[in-house]
């Protein structure tokens, strides 16, 4: 919602909802998903993607993950793009980065148990 403020023609944004922040929340974790999948891309390392058999388990080549790292940006970069009025907001801003945090060590304790068996 916006609101028109008497002094100025122009359209000043609300505060941020409920869903700018859990939206916020999910552009940072999925903005660090791009992380790991980039940088073995990028050394030519094979690294597990989605798209590995079995899925998540198995390695993906480095090409793959180079393609899996540009989708997930893609894909972080459409959601801040969403709420990119209220990235301001420290309350935006803890969510994405409280997003990246909880997906990176989720992601890490799941691949620590994989690669154990």
């Amino acid at each position: 919602m916006s609101r028109r403020d008497g002094a100025r023609s122009a359209t000043v944004p609300s505060r941020a909802g409920a869903r700018d922040v859990i939206v916020a929340g999910i552009a940072g974790s999925i903005a660090a998903n791009v992380v790991p999948h980039l940088a073995h891309g990028i050394t030519g390392r094979p690294f597990p993607t989605p798209f590995a058999n079995p899925p998540g388990v198995g390695d993906s080549s480095a090409v793959l993950n180079l393609i899996w790292a540009t989708v997930n940006a893609f894909g972080a970069v459409t959601l801040f793009a969403g709420v990119r009025h209220h990235l301001d907001e420290p309350r935006v801003r803890a969510s994405a980065a409280v997003g990246a945090v909880v997906s990176g060590a989720a992601v890490r304790a799941y691949f620590r148990s994989v690669r154990r068996h």
